[in-house]
């Protein structure tokens, strides 16, 4: 009689990995198709490092200033919207390409900013920016 039973306690010893293995390529394939979901496809330009070559100069910069009273001042001189056209069109000639800050006061009627702008993109100056202050 003791046979009978230790024949049948004998196949209760025998792990079933089955539907462990089951479980386990249910979860691999999971993660096969959702991790190329999680990737980001942003494109960066990294700089590169720098090489041994002589320091070059900094580029020179010029400011157009819009006062609050509609003055309008290249480089702290003061010039009308048409003779800043012809001495921008006479930077873009003499520098390859030339770099124009704006600043427009607070209280200035923005479309004289605007306008100012508009003549830098008629004469193609394309290395523009808008200069800003910081709240105290």
């Amino acid at each position: 009689m003791k046979k009978f039973s230790k024949g049948h306690h004998s196949s209760l010893n025998e792990l079933n990995i089955t539907p462990l293995l089951d479980l386990a390529f249910v979860l691999l394939v999971i993660f096969i198709i959702t991790t190329p979901q999680l990737s980001n496809d942003l494109e960066m330009n990294l700089p590169s490092p720098k090489k041994d070559k002589p320091a070059s100069p900094p580029p020179k910069i010029h400011r157009i200033t819009v006062e609050a009273s509609g003055r309008i001042a290249l480089n702290d001189q003061t010039v009308q919207l048409p003779a800043l056209k012809e001495m921008l069109v006479a930077m873009k000639t003499s520098e390859r390409d030339p770099t124009v800050v704006v600043r427009g006061a607070a209280e200035v009627d923005y479309s004289r900013v605007i306008s100012v702008l508009d003549l830098l993109q008629q004469v193609d100056i394309t290395k523009v920016g808008l200069a800003t202050e910081t709240a105290h």
